[in-house]
């Protein structure tokens, strides 16, 4: 009645064989004893296969919670994995940062003042000595916010406009590459962080976009409101990513660029999880890819 399977069968391989022996020990008085008893037999004999197949039915099901259990169990073992590595690389992170990067910038001050001895093929490569130097100094601010992603002051964000700093920021960059972007975000809508890192996690994602289109190509942002939470989208055109790829995102030092080291986008994920949001990426190969941010949303 409450829609047991295993007692449905039960129930019906029991009723087989109980009509069956009530009607044939029925009939055997009626025969005043001139019949002999078979077809308990085949009652017992439904009985019997229906129990086997409740036992059946169960070893599958049970097999089933165990792979399901194995697969589980495995993925929280990766993410438990995972947690330790980035434990382990954050604080390596911090303490090398802050050690390395007060030696270039003393560096770079005194190649400043020596550039402007030189001239000519000196000049130049003490230009390129200092922009090496600039992105040293970035990788380690990148270090350093993956390390420690908590934010000194959080405040209601309005998400139109954190989105139109970020597009004017990268504009310029778009129209270089050749590639168009079109955002479409509503006013009202809004989360709670950081502006700077909120900013510093969507430049990163939106110029990873500029850079996979090698050329001219198309870049969507738009975000709305769904169940209390802020979902944000970007997506192009791009060359894509295979699965393989795919599942990489947001390991250390994983890129698919020439020079890239991978820490815009671990930084990307802290940011977006310290702002107890969630980032994940779709992609194809050859169609484009698409990251999809979801936030708490603080609208009142």
């Amino acid at each position: 009645m409450k829609g047991n399977r295993s007692a449905e069968i039960l129930t019906v391989g029991f009723a087989v064989f109980g009509l069956t022996v009530i009607g044939e020990m029925v009939w055997f008085y009626l025969k005043d004893g001139n019949y002999d008893l078979f077809l308990w037999k085949w009652g017992a004999a439904v009985f019997i296969i229906s129990l086997m197949l409740i036992l059946g039915r169960n070893y599958t099901i049970n097999h089933e919670q165990i792979v399901k259990y194995s697969r589980e169990l495995e993925m929280f073992n990766n993410e438990l994995q995972r947690s330790e590595k980035m434990a382990i690389i954050s604080e390596l992170a911090a303490s090398v940062a802050h050690e390395v990067r007060n030696p270039l910038q003393v560096t770079r001050g005194f190649l400043q003042v020596l550039t402007k001895k030189y001239r000519n093929q000196d000049k130049l490569y003490m230009t390129m000595a200092l922009e090496e130097l600039d992105r040293a100094a970035g990788i380690i601010t990148d270090f350093l916010t993956f390390a420690k992603p908590q934010f000194e002051r959080i405040s209601v964000l309005n998400v139109k406009e954190e989105l139109g700093h970020v597009e004017g920021v990268i504009v310029p960059l778009a129209n270089l590459q050749g590639a168009q972007i079109d955002m479409r975000v509503p006013d009202h809508l809004q989360v709670k962080g950081n502006s700077s890192k909120f900013k510093q996690a969507f430049i990163n994602m939106v110029k990873n976009s500029i850079e996979a289109l090698n050329g001219d190509g198309q870049i969507n942002v738009w975000a709305y409101e769904m169940d209390e939470r802020v979902v944000i989208h970007i997506q192009d055109n791009g060359e894509g990513m295979s699965k393989e790829e795919l599942a990489r995102l947001g390991e250390p030092y994983f890129s698919n660029k020439t020079k890239g080291t991978g820490l815009g986008l671990m930084v990307t994920f802290r940011i977006v999880e310290a702002m107890g949001g969630s980032l994940e990426f779709k992609s194809e190969k050859g169609v484009g890819t698409e990251a999809v941010v979801s936030f708490p949303s603080a609208a009142v």
